[in-house]
C-alpha cells in the first residue's frame, strides 16, 4: 500500500531546486573519470589481447565476464554501505576517495602485461587486473551516481545534472580517444604491443585528476548532508531483504530488467567494434578516431537536446527514441553490406560510418540522460511505497544490470571470435580475413545485438512513473503531506 503518511527527506543543506553551476560541474567529472574515462580507455583492451597479443577469444571475453560479474556483484553491498556509512564526510565521499589510488594502478596494470606470457598466465593477468579495476572504480561510481539523486528533487532538476554529468564523460571519452588515437596507435599503432602501455598509464593519470578533482569540489556538499540512523544490522544480515525491498518496486523491476537487456546488446556490439572497422571495413586503425568523434557529435547533441525533447515528451518515450536510434545503427549499413547493396571499404567507408555512429550518438545522448533520471525518480517512489531512501541500491541495482549484462555481451563476442575461426594472427594482414567469416561478424556485431534490443524496448515499454505520477509523489513525500 502507497504510503501518503512519510515525512519528507531532505537530501540537501538547502535542498535546492537546481544547484549551482559550479557544484554540478565539479559534479560532473565523476562521470568524466567513470564512463568517459574508464570505459573509453578499457574498450581497447579486447582488441589489444586478441590481435596484438593473440590471447583466444574465448579466454579474453571468460575473464573480462568474470571482471564484469564480480564487479556487479560487489555493487549492491557498496550501494548499502554508501546509504549506511556515517562520517564527518558524508556517506558518499569516503568511499569515492579511497577508490583512487586503486582504481589508476589497476588500469595502468591492466595494459602492461609482462612480456613472453604464455596464454594461461596471460588469461591470469587479464582477469586479475580486470576484477581489481572495476572493483576499484565501482566503489567510486556507486556512491558517486546515488549522490547524483542527492543533489535536487526536482523532476526537471535532475535531468539538468544528468546533463552535466553526461557531457563530462563524453567530453572525457573524446579526449582519452583523441590521446590514444593520435599519441599512441597513429600508423597502425593500433596492431602494436608498444603502444599499449603508455596509453594505459596516460589514461590512468586522466582519471586520477578527474575524480580528485570532483572529490574536492563536493567535500562541503557532501558533509552536510544528512547523516542516515545508524544501522543495528551487519551488512551481510541486512543486505537481503534490501534487495528483495527494491525489487518490490514494479518500476525498479521494468527499468532493471530492459536495462539487462539493453546492455547486454550493447556489449555484443561495442566489444566487436574495432574487429568490424579494422577487418571488414578496413579502415586504417588512425582514421578509426574520426568515427569516435562523430559519435561524440551525435552523443552532445543528443543529451544536449534531450531536456527540450524530455519538456514535451515523457522520460519514457525519450528513453524509447533513443533505442530505435540505436538499433538503427545496428542494422543499416550491416544489413545493406549483408545483403550486397552498399559495401564500401577503406577511405570510402569512413563518412557512411561517421553517419552511423553519429546517429547512434544521439541515441545514446537520449538514453543515458533520460535513463538515470527515471532511476531517481524510481528510488522517490520508493520512499513513498516504503518510507525509506534507497538511492544506493537503486544505482547499484542498475550498475548490476550493466555490468552483469555487458559480462553476457563481452563473452559471446569473445566465443564468436572462436566460433567464426577468427584467425588470431591478423595483427599485420587486416585483409585477409576470410569471406564467410566477415559475413559471421556482420550478423554478430549488429542485426543480432539489434533483435536483442527490441526486447528491451517491448518490456521498457510498460515503465509508468510520468510526470503526473512523479508530481504526486513529490506532494506526498512533503513535511505537510504527513499532517
Amino acid at each position: 500500500m502507497e504510503r501518503s503518511d512519510i515525512q519528507a527527506h531532505d537530501i540537501g543543506p538547502a535542498c535546492p531546486a537546481s544547484p549551482k553551476i559550479a557544484l554540478k560541474v565539479f559534479y560532473s567529472l565523476g562521470q568524466a573519470a567513470q564512463s568517459g574515462g574508464f570505459d573509453t580507455a578499457v574498450g581497447f583492451v579486447f582488441f589489444y589481447y586478441s590481435v596484438v597479443l593473440g590471447l583466444s577469444g574465448t579466454l579474453i571475453g571468460a575473464a573480462l565476464a568474470v571482471g564484469l560479474v564480480f564487479d556487479a556483484l560487489v555493487d549492491p553491498a557498496i550501494g548499502s554501505w554508501s546509504d549506511n556509512l556515517k562520517s564527518r564526510l558524508g556517506r558518499r565521499l569516503p568511499l569515492m576517495i579511497i577508490s583512487i589510488p586503486p582504481t589508476v594502478i589497476c588500469v595502468g596494470l591492466l595494459f602492461s602485461p609482462p612480456a613472453g606470457l604464455s596464454q594461461p598466465l596471460l588469461f591470469v593477468w587479464l582477469a586479475t587486473f580486470s576484477i581489481a579495476a572495476r572493483c576499484a572504480i565501482s566503489l567510486f561510481h556507486v556512491p558517486y551516481v546515488a549522490l547524483g539523486a542527492e543533489l535536487t528533487t526536482d523532476y526537471a532538476a535532475r535531468t539538468s545534472v544528468v546533463v552535466y554529468r553526461s557531457a563530462a564523460g563524453v567530453l572525457a571519452g573524446l579526449a582519452i580517444t583523441a590521446l590514444g588515437y593520435t599519441a599512441f596507435f597513429a600508423d597502425g599503432g593500433l596492431q602494436r604491443a608498444e603502444s599499449y602501455p603508455g596509453f594505459g598509464w596516460s589514461a590512468a593519470a586522466v582519471l586520477a585528476v578527474c575524480m580528485s578533482a570532483c572529490c574536492l569540489g563536493l567535500r562541503r556538499y557532501a558533509a552536510a548532508l544528512p547523516q542516515p540512523e545508524r544501522v543495528a544490522e551487519p551488512m551481510w544480515r541486512r543486505m537481503p531483504s534490501e534487495v528483495v525491498e527494491i525489487f518490490a518496486n514494479r518500476s525498479f523491476r521494468l527499468l532493471f530488467i530492459s536495462a539487462v537487456i539493453t546492455y547486454l546488446a550493447q556489449g555484443l556490439n561495442a566489444t566487436l567494434n574495432q574487429h568490424s572497422f579494422v577487418f571488414v571495413w578496413l579502415i586504417k586503425s588512425e582514421n578509426i578516431q574520426f568515427i569516435s568523434y562523430a559519435f561524440v557529435v551525435g552523443l552532445l547533441l543528443g543529451v544536449g537536446s534531450a531536456p527540450k525533447i524530455q519538456a514535451r515528451l515523457e522520460k519514457k518515450t525519450v528513453v524509447l527514441i533513443g533505442l530505435s536510434l540505436l538499433i538503427a545503427n545496428w542494422l543499416v549499413m550491416q544489413g545493406a553490406w549483408l545483403a550486397g547493396v552498399y559495401a564500401p571499404v577503406g577511405d570510402a567507408a569512413l563518412l557512411p560510418m561517421q553517419i552511423n555512429s553519429f546517429v547512434a550518438g544521439i541515441g545514446l545522448g537520449f538514453v543515458s540522460v533520460a535513463y538515470p533520471s527515471m532511476m531517481a525518480d524510481a528510488a522517490d517512489e520508493h520512499e513513498h511505497l516504503f518510507g525509506r531512501r534507497r538511492e544506493g541500491l537503486y544505482f547499484a541495482g542498475l550498475g548490476f544490470a550493466n555490468k552483469a549484462a555487458v559480462a553476457v555481451g563481452v563473452f559471446l563476442a569473445g566465443r564468436a571470435l572462436d566460433v567464426i575461426r577468427f584467425p588470431a594472427d591478423l595483427a599485420k594482414t587486416p585483409g585477409a580475413l576470410p569471406d564467410d567469416v566477415k559475413v559471421q561478424l556482420v550478423w554478430v556485431w549488429g542485426p543480432i545485438p539489434a533483435v536483442i534490443a527490441v526486447i528491451s524496448m517491448v518490456i521498457f515499454a510498460s515503465y509508468g512513473i510520468t510526470r503526473a505520477r512523479h508530481a504526486a509523489i513529490a506532494v506526498a513525500l512533503r513535511p505537510s503531506a504527513g499532517g
